[in-house]
């Protein structure tokens, strides 16, 4: 017989779940009660008529303490009356598997396990995010549910005498006090594998992958960087499209990633920059430690940026046979985002929204019908096919393009800008700075954008042949009104916007556990092709030179240079 344990505990100081649900150093949630704290309010903010007997998905990315977390969420749903877990196998399921999941079991939610790009290890990050029956992550009047509960809770319930295989697939059961408690645990990759045969095309994939008489083999490069898409990545890519071995590189989920920052970036997976530099191979990608995020390089290393990869992928919407049956309904791009894809809805004349940076914030309008095809300038592309960018998927639909084009990422970009001007955009982040002087630099942007100082203001930056002067025509703090719900989410970022359509933007980011991350994005539209191949740091300097003078950032912070620069 196993018993519920009644556990008395007391609240934590900061547990508030951010954009991207709670992360904070392994320690932390290593904590006494600390982890157990967290699983109960989410548990209790699941109404009590639809948590009896509902079934959640529990899974993660592999890190650190993951395994730790999986059976301490099981002895809860067990003990809080819930009728069954799906979990991946080992404990594994992607950000995007575990959508897709919720979406086609009709699960009440989910619990994701991931401080998704966020270093991992006994002294790296972990995180606990909670997704709803859409897939998709919790709105925020849900993650404030979660926070005021946490402030008061004195209990949770347990049953301590719960273990479970994670490894073998197959169901696990048992009675508790009245109720019957199950254990799924699943193929992690299978439903996924499934969902992307049913969007794309794997026979012309297949084809382009093995080549033709006419056509040479396709070779390209896909880096798991040692987090949760390697078993993914050599399903689908190496099983189902026939892809050799070789083409996937850093494939085993490992709890550290490796020792490195499971993050798709040219500065964390420089060593794809430079294999591809070689140009032996016509595409690469990285994605990060839970899969929902991705980046795209051509050969020779040419990058593509998430705002330019997002845009080309609505461009060539009809090369994906799921956007050639379900039609583009609409587009959508988080405001630091480069306005590449509003350019692109407007040609195609759908409707083009910007909404606050978080992917919670495109599930309203997707569930609405309004929405097909949204991304992120922080690495994130995705589709309504589920409720969560997808790392893989952008993958697929960029060898879906490759294929169908029959054209080099290069060459599909420059065709791009020659049709619709090109955004030259770069993002500098400066990551764990002290917090207090990165408050006052944003307290000192929000109170000019307030008092209009600088409207109408010519600003000059860069110097000698590079000097260039932009006038001002406007500045505020990026607010925003859900049209589907009317909720309004405010102090999403200071823009500074120019007559010329270029623009700066400060945002302080909430999703790293220590110290505070400033970033700082600049956007300049340059509709000359002769100037497209231009480099976008030094096209972008004299901008670069103005918001570092206007937010005294280096005043603020004492740092003078990016710790990652994008």
């Amino acid at each position: 017989m196993v018993t519920v344990t009644l556990q008395d505990t007391s609240p934590f100081d900061g547990q508030k779940p951010g954009t991207s649900g709670l992360r904070k150093a392994v320690k932390v949630f290593q904590q006494h009660h600390y982890t157990e704290n967290f699983v109960q309010c989410i548990i209790d903010s699941i109404p009590a008529e639809k948590r009896r007997g509902c079934t959640l998905v529990v899974g993660g990315d592999g890190r650190f303490f993951m395994r730790e977390a999986v059976l301490i969420i099981v002895r809860m749903a067990a003990a809080n009356e819930i009728g069954q877990l799906v979990i991946g196998q080992g404990g594994i399921f992607s950000t995007p598997a575990v959508s897709c999941i919720i979406r086609k079991m009709k699960a009440t939610g989910g619990i994701l396990l991931t401080a998704s790009h966020n270093p991992g290890g006994p002294d790296g990050d972990f995180g606990i995010k909670y997704n709803i029956e859409n897939g998709g992550p919790a709105p925020e009047a849900i993650t404030n549910e979660i926070f005021s509960k946490t402030k008061t809770i004195k209990s949770y319930k347990i049953c301590h005498d719960i273990t479970v295989d994670l490894d073998t697939i197959g169901s696990q059961s048992w009675e508790i006090e009245g109720h019957t408690f199950t254990v799924m645990i699943r193929d992690s990759v299978e439903d996924y594998t499934l969902l992307m045969k049913e969007i794309f095309d794997f026979d012309l994939l297949k084809t382009l992958i093995a080549g033709t008489e006419g056509q040479a083999p396709f070779k390209f490069i896909a880096s798991a960087m040692h987090g949760v898409t390697g078993p993914y990545l050599k399903r689908i890519l190496c099983q189902e499209l026939g892809a050799p071995e070789s083409y996937t590189l850093k494939c085993e989920p490992k709890e550290d990633f490796g020792g490195h920052h499971p993050d798709p970036n040219q500065t964390y997976a420089s060593d794809l920059v430079e294999m591809l530099k070689k140009g032996e191979h016509q595409l690469g990608a990285a994605f990060d430690g839970d899969g929902d995020r991705n980046m795209i390089l051509g050969q020779n290393g040419f990058f593509v940026t998430p705002s330019d990869s997002v845009a080309v992928i609505a461009d060539n919407a009809t090369c994906i046979p799921y956007f050639v049956k379900t039609g583009l309904k609409g587009v959508a791009r988080s405001m630091p985002t480069s306005a590449a894809i509003d350019r692109v809805g407007q040609k195609l004349g759908v409707e083009c929204f910007e909404v606050p940076t978080g992917w919670k914030f495109f599930g309203n309008l997707m569930d609405a019908q309004r929405l097909s095809l949204c991304g992120e300038e922080s690495f994130g592309t995705g589709s309504d096919h589920i409720r969560e960018k997808d790392g893989v998927w952008a993958f697929l639909a960029w060898l879906s393009i490759i294929a169908s084009k029959k054209m080099s990422v290069q060459d599909i970009l420059k065709d791009f800008w020659k049709k619709y001007g090109r955004g030259f955009f770069v993002r500098c982040d400066y990551e764990n700075v002290e917090a207090e002087g990165a408050k006052k630099m944003i307290e000192l942007l929000r109170q000019t954008a307030k008092d209009e100082s600088l409207v109408n203001k010519s600003l000059t930056g860069g110097s000698g042949q590079d000097q260039k002067t932009y006038q001002v025509k406007s500045m505020d703090d990026f607010s925003y009104t859900d049209p589907i719900d009317g909720i309004v989410t405010e102090k999403q970022g200071v823009r500074m916007i120019f007559t010329d359509g270029s623009r700066v933007i400060f945002r302080l980011s909430g999703t790293g556990s220590a110290g505070a991350t400033i970033r700082v994005y600049v956007e300049s539209y340059e509709p000359d092709e002769s100037k497209h191949l231009l480099d976008a740091q030094i096209v972008l300097k004299p901008l670069l030179d103005i918001a570092l003078k206007v937010s005294k950032l280096q005043e603020f912070t004492g740092r003078e240079i990016p710790t990652v620069i994008t």
